[in-house]
């Protein structure tokens, strides 16, 4: 069967599924308190069952150490959040009313979406899909999940824990392809939430418009690491060489390039070059804490950046297991390849900068990144860069962790995003703010009803126009 002929029957069965969960929806039953917190508490159940398994599926994709494996499971302390803080988040929010309308009261109310579509990604693909998902139930609604096919082993096991925890009435899946994504999109869902590349969001963003359905991207770019001449450069070159190469650099907010003070830059560089050796030892290669590129053609891609500048550290490669070593390149210029886009892999280019103004420019002039590092003592330093820049979010005087502290939003802006998710960012993003006005009967002013004859001047008074 040719993918063109195979799409009609994938569009039918995807409008099967989602219809199916229209009709569910409608019944009311995924919205009271206890439902949503006995299925936030089957997903926790089901996925500590099969912690094993989620560990090898990240192995077999991407070639993850067991220790990064762990990872994909650390949805469960977001998961743990959202279990103790949901009934408040369901409570109406009581809204104070002007003079003028009283009396009476308000609130917003959080109400389901419907049924949401989640698209996934190959470099973390457990815990991206699973996280939106906790948002998804926690809010109410039903929905389908999309794992990518790039990373098959966890899209099989993603099935498996989807289809024995839930009714597919209520939360789905469906693997395949680009076909598959393809048959989806064509549906009109709720909400739809798409992690991956920028390329891939505009084309989701697209087919979300014919429907006017709203959607969250969550994407990437050139995140940038800022490193200043005031720090404990031990400590900074260990926390960047962890974030840069963790997963072989395929994170959506590893450091993408360094920008160091030009007083240190060669002992900076030199410590990198120890690091990552103490790291990964003489031969990367045979190192057990070092994952594999997910493909031949990101391998491909990541390889030919190799020479976009001096190598230091690293630079071997094998396509045959998918291997590019930790890498760091020195004497890059800004017009090279390395530095049109997201590197996504381990590759870390290092430039150097002799006054912050300048390095902020060249920061503000390349897309809104989805992150952004600073390593300083300096406060001043420190309060400059975060008022001059605009990144998704920004960690300082560390890498990657700021998306692990759930009260906080994580999102993108600009080309690395829009829309945003984690704890009650999550259960907000899924959810509806309805606001609603009560008044009671006792009491009917007549200020606002025709004839308005002698009645301008006060309400003239009542909007501050006298």
């Amino acid at each position: 069967m040719t993918a063109l002929s195979a799409r009609p029957i994938e569009n039918a069965a995807s409008d099967s599924i989602l219809q199916d969960q229209r009709t569910f929806f409608a019944t009311g039953q995924t919205k009271p308190y206890e439902y949503r917190l006995a299925q936030l508490k089957s997903l926790k159940d089901a996925i500590l069952e099969r912690q094993d398994a989620i560990v090898q599926a990240a192995k077999d994709d991407l070639g993850r150490p067991e220790f990064e494996g762990y990872f994909e499971i650390g949805v469960l302390a977001e998961l743990s959040y959202v279990i103790k803080k949901l009934k408040s988040w369901m409570k109406p929010e009581k809204v104070g009313l002007p003079i003028a309308q009283l009396p009476g009261s308000a609130w917003v109310q959080p109400e389901p979406l419907g049924s949401v579509l989640i698209i996934g990604p190959w470099n973390y693909p457990f815990q991206l899909v699973i996280s939106p998902l906790i948002g998804a139930i926690a809010a109410g609604n039903c929905a389908i999940i999309k794992p990518s096919e790039l990373a098959p082993a966890t899209s099989k096991v993603v099935a498996d824990l989807i289809t024995s925890t839930f009714s597919p009435e209520y939360v789905a899946v469906q693997e395949g392809g680009v076909e598959t994504s393809q048959a989806l999109l064509a549906q009109k869902f709720d909400h739809i939430f798409f992690t991956g590349g920028t390329r891939i969001g505009q084309i989701v963003m697209e087919a979300a418009a014919k429907h006017l359905t709203p959607v969250t991207l969550e994407l990437g770019g050139k995140s940038p690491c800022i490193v200043d001449s005031d720090i404990k450069l031990e400590v900074a070159v260990n926390r960047i060489v962890w974030g840069k190469f963790l997963n072989a650099g395929q994170t959506c907010v590893a450091p993408d390039y360094l920008l160091v003070h030009k007083d240190i830059k060669p002992a900076f560089v030199a410590a990198l070059k120890e690091r990552i050796q103490q790291t990964y030892g003489d031969d990367p290669a045979q190192s057990p804490d070092l994952s594999r590129m997910v493909g031949d053609r990101q391998f491909d891609r990541v390889a030919g950046l190799l020479d976009s500048g001096e190598i230091v550290a690293g630079g071997q490669s094998d396509r045959a297991t998918r291997f590019i070593a930790p890498t760091v390149l020195d004497n890059v210029e800004w017009d090279a390849p390395i530095m049109q886009d997201e590197i996504f892999g381990p590759v870390l280019p290092v430039l150097e900068y002799e006054n912050v103004e300048d390095a902020i420019a060249l920061i503000n002039s390349k897309p809104k990144p989805l992150a952004l590092y600073l390593f300083t003592q300096n406060k001043a330093l420190e309060a400059k860069v975060l008022s001059s820049t605009s990144s998704g979010g920004v960690c300082l005087n560390d890498t990657i962790l700021h998306l692990a502290i759930w009260g906080m939003p994580f999102g993108g802006v600009g080309n690395s995003g829009m829309g945003a998710y984690h704890g009650k960012t999550s259960f907000d993003t899924f959810s509806h703010q309805k606001s609603v006005l009560k008044k009671p009967f006792w009491l009917d002013l007549d200020w606002r009803y025709p004839p308005y004859a002698s009645k301008l001047e006060f309400f003239k008074k009542m909007i501050s126009l006298s």
